[in-house]
């Protein structure tokens, strides 16, 4: 378990570092490690990343069943080309069984929080009950959410899990560079 103190301290010292020495660091600290992904289009930076360092990391995909024919196509690829450790958890009701009886409602909806909890956060919490991971790599930013704002390159969740997010300070452009630099897709 990581104090508060030594987030502070974490984050601190590597405020400047590149992503591979955050990486590493991370698993000075425990090789009990997962990288998540939605295979959004920089997902593919972290999955390099941290893929360099230890080839063969778990890497937790919860697909909600709602992606785009590009998403999936686009995950097939990168799976491919980083030959990643994929893990795959979805919800435990097909996409067309729900749409039937729940449909896809609104942000706004009542129905919007069971929404949630059926394709999001119950595949989630699965994934990590079955991982126990100590560290949990993902591709937070800064500037996504005022929560995210406000968390730094390590932080704790909810259970405790060390949370790394190597490239918290990136933009857009520089993260560009990489995947261009790095030839991935």
């Amino acid at each position: 378990m990581f104090t508060e103190s030594q987030i502070e301290q974490l984050n601190k010292s590597l405020e400047k570092a590149v992503p591979a020495e955050i990486i590493k660091k991370a698993f000075e600290l425990s090789n009990e490690a997962v990288v998540t992904t939605n295979f959004r289009p920089y997902e593919a930076a972290i999955l390099h990343a941290v893929s360099s360092v230890e080839a063969k990391i778990p890497v937790v995909w919860c697909d909600t069943g709602y992606n785009t024919p590009q998403t999936y196509k686009h995950a097939e690829q990168v799976i491919k080309y980083l030959d990643l450790n994929v893990h795959l958890y979805v919800p435990k009701q097909t996409s067309a069984h729900r749409d039937v009886v729940l449909g896809i409602p609104s942000i706004d909806a009542p129905e919007h929080a069971l929404f949630t909890e059926q394709v999001k956060l119950e595949p989630f919490k699965r994934a990590m009950d079955e991982h126990q991971p100590k560290v949990w790599f993902t591709n937070l930013r800064q500037g996504q959410t005022a929560f995210r704002n406000s968390i730094g390159i390590f932080s704790l969740s909810k259970d405790g899990v060390l949370k790394v997010s190597p490239f918290y300070y990136w933009s857009d452009e520089k993260l560009d560079k990489y995947l261009a630099k790095n030839e991935l897709p």
